[in-house]
């Protein structure tokens, strides 16, 4: 397929999975037709969202979920990331939903990729009780029970990093907790549940089970040692915490004793086997030397008391968002990870990436696209396995603390009207998939 660069999109393997990825609260919407969860009751609180919004109704893809079929079918994909919402699986219909939209993305063509935590706790759990990891791996066994024998493929945790740091750490997602340090034990017991999940879906007799964890390279502000350090510990917290036990067996150095419970038994659960491992990529960080103030970055305040500050880097273009546009930070990280993982990394697929633009003829989305596409590939010819690649996201949708204020989508939502109107992104990543299925 041509660029505006007049180049060639390089084509992938044969079987190379080509996707786009939501999840539940952030498109569903029917909030009445479910349990509460954490975003529920964090939404609730004044000043927490930044537009006043809730995601109580958000797409409506709960009721309009045949629509987003089809555009999912006319789009070309050949897989759809979604997530469970644990929540609606409680209520007394919720799991019938979930069966209705897997046989319509079979029969649409689409393999269904389901998540099966998001973010969307409900509200009576908490990741700082040790309960709750077995408590997700019964949730798991009963969509497991209902859903397997259609859905081959599936993913256990979205982002813990994330829900970890911006939900319990710095309290700007839910449950809005701002407990610092004090937060890892929310982190270790998502990765028990996940282990525990890994066992839940075997016993279950499925086979390709990932995970979809969040990372990026992390440059140092100067060659001072102190920025060096600062970036050292910040790509420590950041990657290895949540990549380090699932792939080594081993939490980095310093961080098991902080850890709460029988740390070694329970790393031998959150060691289990991985068929691949996610890869959701935005953007590297630029970190240095804690500044003494407390700093805004990313709409996020960054407390003065962490051992680090989060820097910008120059001369490159950003998102709606304002996060660094740097496609060959994709590259990086994944050769980086091949090389400090070796055998024990698993085939990789890109879970999530995307970008947050304006309007629905969306260029720069485009050339956002188009070059991430292109550093999969150059990771490809350096010898990385990588399987798969999922844009996020497949419909403008309730970017948690954001609200409606920021628009991932390849298809334009009218919130007032719920219209979807697919923009000039997604019949290029269309065209895209049908160049490279031409060449299959």
């Amino acid at each position: 397929m041509a660029t505006d660069a007049g180049t060639e999109i390089p084509r992938f393997p044969a079987g190379f999975l080509w996707g786009v990825s939501t999840s539940a609260h952030q498109i569903e919407g029917a909030a009445d037709e479910r349990e509460p969860s954490v975003w529920d009751a964090f939404t609730a609180g004044p000043g927490r969202i930044k537009d006043g919004s809730t995601a109580a109704v958000a797409c409506d893809h709960y009721h309009r979920h045949r629509e987003d079929v089809a555009l999912l079918a006319d789009l070309g994909v050949n897989a759809y990331r979604f997530s469970v919402s644990w929540p609606r699986v409680r209520s007394a219909h919720g799991l019938d939903f979930y069966d209705r939209l897997v046989d319509d993305l079979c029969a649409a063509g689409v393999r269904p990729v389901p998540t099966l935590f998001h973010w969307d706790l409900p509200v009576d759990l908490d990741w700082l009780d040790r309960d709750t990891a077995a408590r997700f791996a019964e949730y798991v066994s009963l969509v497991a029970g209902r859903l397997g024998d259609r859905v081959s493929r599936w993913i256990t945790l979205n982002e813990p990093a994330e829900h970890t740091l911006l939900g319990h750490a710095l309290g700007v997602h839910a449950p809005g907790r701002r407990l610092l340090f004090d937060a890892l034990p929310a982190a270790h017991h998502q990765l028990l549940a996940h282990g525990l999940a890994v066992q839940a879906l075997r016993a279950a007799g499925a086979a390709d089970i990932g995970i979809a964890n969040s990372h990026g390279p992390t440059w140092a502000a100067s060659e001072e040692e102190a920025d060096v350090e600062a970036a050292g510990f910040y790509d420590l917290l950041l990657n290895g915490l949540f990549a380090d036990p699932l792939l080594l067996g081993r939490y980095p150095e310093g961080i098991g004793e902080l850890m709460p419970g029988d740390v070694e038994a329970d790393l031998k659960v959150i060691a289990e086997p991985l068929d691949w491992y996610g890869v959701n990529y935005y953007a590297p960080t630029r970190v240095g030397a804690p500044q003494g103030a407390e700093i805004e970055f990313g709409g996020v305040s960054m407390p003065a008391e962490l051992p680090f500050s989060v820097r910008e880097i120059e001369g490159r273009e950003v998102t709606d968002f304002g996060w660094p546009v740097v496609p060959e930070g994709l590259t990086e990280l994944l050769t980086g990870f091949r090389d400090r993982y070796g055998d024990r990394l698993p085939p990789i697929v890109i879970t999530e990436n995307g970008c947050s633009y304006p309007g629905v003829d969306d260029q720069e989305r485009i050339a956002y696209l188009d070059g991430h596409v292109r550093a999969l590939h150059r990771a490809l010819e350096a010898g990385v396995d990588v399987r798969g690649y999922f844009v996020w996201s497949l419909l403008d949708n309730f970017e948690w603390a954001e609200g409606y204020a920021r628009r991932f989508g390849l298809v334009h939502v009218d919130f007032d009207t719920l219209e979807r109107t697919p923009k000039a992104s997604y019949r290029w990543f269309r065209e895209l998939l049908r160049a490279q299925a031409a060449t299959a």
